[in-house]
């Protein structure tokens, strides 16, 4: 997913890591009950936080609980994680567009949560897929992937 997240337009930043659990200094090997997760740092005169959520649920299937492709288990598990009340009311608003659009076959199951602790992944987990441009991945941008909104929905 980072290779994907960092290419698109005003994301300033990005590293993966371990959050939304509660093992101190998670790692690879010791992350408990953390999802895999990757923090995304964008400039918002370039692009807004509606557009990240908007690009992740197009590359990722929100539907499927605790897993991602062929990967399975807690560690795995669709969550957004937000800074600010405002970002919270963009997911859940942005959750609910998914939802109405069809787009995907099943009802959405991302975990909406307050940012907590993140813990950075090793160094042969950042940039992973530069470094390994035929490695496994089951995320994909879907070019003909476009959420309409709903006609309630409070985000421009």
């Amino acid at each position: 997913m980072q290779d994907l997240v960092r290419k698109q337009p005003g994301v300033v930043a990005t590293r993966v890591g371990y959050s939304g659990g509660d093992t101190p200094n998670a790692t690879y090997r010791n992350h408990g009950d953390h999802a895999e997760a990757i923090e995304i740092l964008f400039d918002p005169t370039v692009t807004s936080y509606r557009d990240v959520l908007e690009f992740f649920f197009q590359i990722h299937d929100p539907t499927t609980r605790d897993r991602q492709g062929n990967d399975i288990g807690r560690s795995y598990r669709s969550a957004i994680y937000y800074a600010d009340e405002e970002q919270h009311r963009v997911a859940v608003d942005t959750i609910a567009d998914v939802e109405a659009s069809g787009l995907w076959p099943g009802k959405v199951v991302t975990e909406v949560e307050p940012v907590g602790d993140f813990w950075e992944a090793e160094p042969e987990h950042q940039d992973y897929l530069e470094r390994y441009p035929n490695g496994y991945t089951c995320h994909f941008p879907r070019p003909n992937w476009k959420l309409p909104r709903r006609a309630s929905s409070g985000t421009v």
